[in-house]
């Protein structure tokens, strides 16, 4: 097995859906044949946008693409996909962190290795881009934002874990994907609009699974809502869902008062929008929602709204 680098650009001729399937040629097969079951980093190229390398995964299967001749589709493991917390630069301290794509006195190359799709890469190379791109002690970084938090002190060292301990440590994946759904709807709820904080500045926001992680879930942006606590215990629930045009809100009118969804949503039964398109909810992921929860959950008890 070997680690990779895959270049993705969101408007390229491949369909790439980066927590799902990577669409390459024929060029790169053996290398893609030899990382299944091993990890790779997702790049965007400086000219496609500002992200540099911006997600880890893992490939489970490659096959030939159906239809395409000369293409083939590296299937993404599911639930192995996760966006880093900070995206991270090509380039530290002027070096490339790819040793493939540095001449030997350290200084980047131009051209040649630079412009694979695919790449090669070294377990040592992978481990430093993760810590980059997401941080051994995350769970501490967030715990602490606001304050201290529960069992974390600021004079302890935080704990450290392997890289791919880490990656599949399912309490790290929850916090990394909580902060990037957050961040993605500038801790607005994404079906009320509302931006609350408590009383040390902490959001109130939660960050809510579409499809869930034990249903094939990914721990994509593109699978997840910032929502309230009461709206994400309504989505969880079937009580509410995103309907086939992915902004308008649905509620199981039998199940929902009236008075309640005046309360809770807005007037134009719209979702809002996440900071930049390419977070927006994944029209699949609705609709498995739509299909799979909505109006189809029982109750465990009847509901009282009497406190909203």
């Amino acid at each position: 097995m070997v680690k990779l680098v895959l270049l993705h650009k969101a408007e390229s001729i491949y369909d790439d859906e980066p927590d799902v399937v990577y669409d390459f040629p024929r060029t790169y097969l053996k290398a893609v044949t030899e990382a299944v079951g091993d990890w790779i980093i997702y790049y965007e190229p400086v000219k496609a946008g500002p992200r540099g390398y911006f997600a880890v995964a893992r490939i489970g299967k490659v096959i030939p693409k159906p239809g395409f001749e000369g293409r083939y589709l590296a299937l993404i493991e599911p639930g192995s996909f996760l966006p880093f917390d900070r995206n991270v630069g090509r380039l530290q301290d002027g070096r490339p962190l790819e040793s493939a794509l540095a001449e030997a006195d350290g200084t980047p190359r131009k051209g040649g290795a630079i412009q694979l799709a695919v790449r090669r890469l070294p377990d040592a190379e992978f481990a430093r881009i993760v810590d980059l791109g997401l941080p051994q002690d995350l769970e501490r970084i967030d715990a602490m934002r606001y304050g201290p938090g529960d069992g974390f002190h600021e004079e302890g060292l935080p704990f450290t874990r392997p890289v791919v301990e880490r990656l599949t440590h399912r309490p790290f994946r929850d916090v990394a994907f909580r902060r990037k759904v957050r961040e993605a709807y500038d801790y607005r709820c994404a079906m009320s609009g509302l931006r609350l904080r408590n009383g040390g500045g902490r959001p109130e926001v939660q960050a809510a699974h579409i499809r869930p992680v034990a249903q094939a879930g990914s721990d994509s942006v593109r699978n997840g809502l910032a929502l309230s606590g009461t709206l994400h215990w309504m989505f969880d629930r079937g009580l509410i869902s995103v309907a086939e045009d992915c902004e308008t809100i649905l509620v199981s009118r039998n199940k929902v008062p009236g008075e309640v969804v005046g309360r809770l949503l807005p007037a134009d039964g719209k979702l809002m929008r996440p900071v930049h398109g390419r977070d927006a909810p994944h029209p699949e992921n609705l609709r498995w929602h739509r299909e799979n929860v909505f109006g189809q959950m029982l109750m465990d008890a009847p509901a009282s709204w009497d406190g909203l």
